[in-house]
């Protein structure tokens, strides 16, 4: 077994035929000689006749609550599993988390994408926050803490009814306020289907025509992203450079020097997926038309602080050169109010589908 790095959170990765596991280290083991504040609540789906249907059915159209309780608090952990023959289910439900009463969702993507299954279609993997497990078993294990109240809703937006939807969900309950500058948990969708691609250019400087992960106003911090790709034509999708804009920044102050570099692979991937804690490409595609691709990075290790604003964003192609898909969530911490999310495409628009006219666009 061999010892990979050890990060500030304490996460030690250790490689075991061939898969990358995180496993708990100090930080989490030394928690358990010391005394807790709270009191553990499972929300769950369980069967409250005393029997075993521990399940939910979701009709199309429908909201199901998944968790609606007081705070102060702080979910650790959330646990979802579906039972739908509906292909796509993952990117026509939405699951959406309120703050303290606020109107607008703080959490707002399709359940797939936000346990990182961009495609729509299931895969295992493996990180720190985020996992998926066998079968179908999607885990976030970011923490959520809370003032006053906490509402988690998953949306059917598909044409079929799902047979059953199960979850756990683990939540400290606290007896006194957290502190006041305690930073808000937030996950925002986005997509480009496809992007606009800009044939010829050679160079950027300032982000024009980035693709956009995410925008939020505040103060708060980054703390990652997930990302699929569906190639429209043959070639490397990944010679975009990533770029962050700190604060209203015309021109960013963090830039990378290709996309499966902020990824923190290597030479495209080199052929081969992977999925480290922090880091991964757990689906890696053909270089051609069709090709699908699914990519994370966790900035656990040292989150972007932002006291005003952050634009988050990276190139399609060099310079913006390609029209590939792009299906994303960003992951950060920030007060409230939040800013305004941008409108989620309808659930027909969520789905992947081949673009090849976007190779032509001028």
């Amino acid at each position: 077994m061999h010892r990979a790095r050890l990060v500030s959170l304490g996460i030690l990765f250790f490689l075991a035929a061939g898969v990358v596991y995180a496993q708990a280290s100090g930080d989490l083991l030394s928690q358990l000689t010391k005394p807790h504040d709270y009191s553990l609540k499972r929300i769950s789906s369980y069967d409250r006749s005393g029997g075993n249907d521990d399940y939910r059915p979701l009709a199309p159209g429908e909201v199901l609550t998944l968790l609606d309780e007081a705070g102060p608090g702080e979910i650790s952990h959330i646990w979802i599993t579906i039972a739908s023959d509906e292909r796509f289910h993952l990117k026509k439900m939405v699951l959406r988390v309120y703050w303290d009463g606020e109107a607008s969702p703080s959490v707002e993507a399709p359940v797939g994408d936000f346990f990182g299954q961009g495609m729509g279609e299931y895969f295992l993997y493996q990180s720190v926050p985020l996992s998926v497990g066998g079968d179908k078993a999607l885990n976030c294990f970011f923490p959520m803490p809370f003032q006053k109240h906490a509402r988690i809703t998953l949306t059917n937006e598909g044409l079929q009814r799902a047979e059953a939807v199960y979850w756990n969900m683990d939540l400290r309950a606290y007896k006194s306020a957290l502190p006041s500058d305690t930073l808000y948990f937030h996950a925002q969708y986005r997509q480009a289907a496809p992007n606009k691609a800009i044939p010829g250019n050679k160079f950027n400087l300032d982000g024009k025509d980035n693709y956009v992960w995410m925008e939020a106003t505040g103060h708060g911090h980054f703390a990652g992203v997930t990302m699929s790709v569906l190639e429209n034509q043959d070639g490397w999708w990944g010679e975009g450079d990533d770029m962050f804009f700190v604060d209203g920044e015309k021109l960013p102050s963090i830039n990378g020097t290709g996309s499966e570099d902020y990824f923190l692979g290597a030479w495209d991937f080199g052929g081969k997926p992977f999925a480290y804690g922090l880091f991964g490409a757990p689906i890696v595609g053909a270089e051609l038309e069709g090709g699908r691709w699914s990519v994370y990075r966790f900035h656990l290790d040292s989150p972007i602080p932002f006291t005003k604003s952050l634009r988050a964003t990276i190139e399609h192609g060099h310079a913006n050169d390609r029209g590939d898909n792009f299906y994303s969530v960003a992951y950060w911490y920030q007060s409230e109010p939040h800013g305004a999310f941008p409108t989620l495409p309808t659930a027909e628009m969520r789905i992947p589908h081949l673009s090849p006219a976007s190779r032509d666009q001028k």
